[in-house]
């Protein structure tokens, strides 16, 4: 059975072969315990899980590799930037700003704040999903912590204006936390020019294993109070206890340099087949509609509506082609994308729309092939609409 185009990458990536390669010492024979300090099984498990944290912090722009926290994922980063800085600051400050286009784990994580006495305020976006530095300025209150806005977002590839919002946040002394799971690996990060306090990534987004991310916790100017999720051993700084798991942090740095190392060109590359993708599906169905912002966008991020042929409808259709119609962590909600409605869609207009995400392995030949599968489908969807 031929294996569909794969035009998902938002959802998660291939793992690297070269990736695989340098964590498979780490399965057998380096098996130790990074937190074993009697023998040298451990040591050489510490030195390894070191040599990854300090490989991760060149590449997001950290001054200390102890700047990194392992977690188990972008999801559990966001949870404890969030209620780790909250909790800890909760009889002073109990304020936290977001925006309406955040991932669940943020969006949802806020909302459990709500129920420990935390207010929350959710920004609007305009019709491209860019959060306006402005209202993050009129949001900001005595009370407020947190303001946590993504880098990327999964869904229209928007990319926010991290700098602006930033500069913000130091004016008012007010911690920032941004959800960089879709910008590690795709376009370059890089923590101080950017003036984050927090950033939460993951792995498998970026062509490494599924099951380890990291959490960047600023530790100078501001030092920053976290109350950790999980008790334990004192893992990380008693940030996160756990035992880590050594292979999976060395397959996370692994593939964040090998993305790194071909950035510009990958990123050009990749720009090039969205636009061409983008053109061809505008030329074979006029009405397509692109959503969020023309340029200011992921580089292999294209969302495109095409009214009149449900989403839903084309996924069961193109069973050629791996695609979907927004966030993996929120698509069997079955509701139109929260995205979306943010940006001004109606319900009939979003439950329109798909999303491509274009990776490393995707061809000029597919994309042509993907575009005239789409649009077949889109034509023969229409046409049965109209009787």
């Amino acid at each position: 059975m031929k294996r569909p185009i794969y035009l998902d990458h938002h959802a998660t990536t291939p793992t690297d072969p070269r990736v695989v390669e340098a964590m498979l010492p780490y399965f057998g024979e380096e098996f130790g315990n990074a937190s074993s300090s009697t023998h040298a099984y451990g040591w050489r498990a510490e030195a390894a899980l070191e040599d990854a944290r300090q490989r991760l912090a060149q590449a997001i722009g950290a001054r200390e590799p102890r700047e990194i926290v392992f977690t188990s994922g972008t999801t559990e980063s966001d949870n404890l930037a969030l209620k780790g800085v909250l909790r800890a600051s909760l009889r002073s400050r109990d304020h936290v700003v977001s925006s309406a286009i955040e991932h669940p784990a943020v969006l949802d994580t806020c909302r459990a704040l709500t129920r420990e006495g935390v207010r929350v305020t959710e920004l609007p976006v305009d019709a491209d999903g860019l959060v306006d530095p402005e209202d993050v300025a009129r949001a900001i209150t005595p009370r407020t912590a947190l303001v946590s806005v993504m880098a990327a977002n999964s869904e229209i590839g928007v990319l926010e204006p991290l700098e602006e919002i930033a500069a913000v946040c130091r004016e008012r002394e007010v911690l920032f936390h941004t959800d960089a799971a879709q910008a590690v690996g795709r376009i370059a990060v890089d923590v101080d020019r950017w003036g984050v306090d927090l950033l939460s990534m993951c792995a498998h987004k970026c062509y490494g294993p599924k099951g380890i991310g990291a959490l960047y916790v600023r530790t100078r100017r501001p030092r920053i109070a976290l109350e950790p999720l999980l008790h334990g051993g004192g893992h990380e700084r008693g940030l996160r206890s756990g035992t880590l798991p050594v292979a999976l942090c060395v397959g996370f740095a692994r593939a964040v340099e090998l993305c790194l190392a071909d950035l510009d060109a990958e990123s050009a590359r990749q720009a090039a087949l969205r636009d061409r993708l983008w053109d061809l599906l505008r030329e074979g169905s006029r009405d397509a509609r692109r959503n969020g912002h023309p340029t200011r966008r992921l580089p292999g991020n294209l969302n495109v509506c095409f009214p009149g042929a449900a989403a839903d409808a084309l996924l069961v259709a193109l069973r050629d082609v791996a695609l979907s119609t927004g966030s993996a962590c929120a698509s069997a909600r079955g509701e139109p994308s929260h995205v979306l409605r943010a940006i001004g869609l109606p319900p009939e207009l979003a439950r329109c729309s798909l999303r491509f995400g274009l990776g490393r392995g995707t061809t000029a030949l597919e994309i042509d092939a993907v575009a005239e599968r789409v649009l077949e489908e889109v034509h023969a969807l229409r046409r049965a609409a109209a009787g």
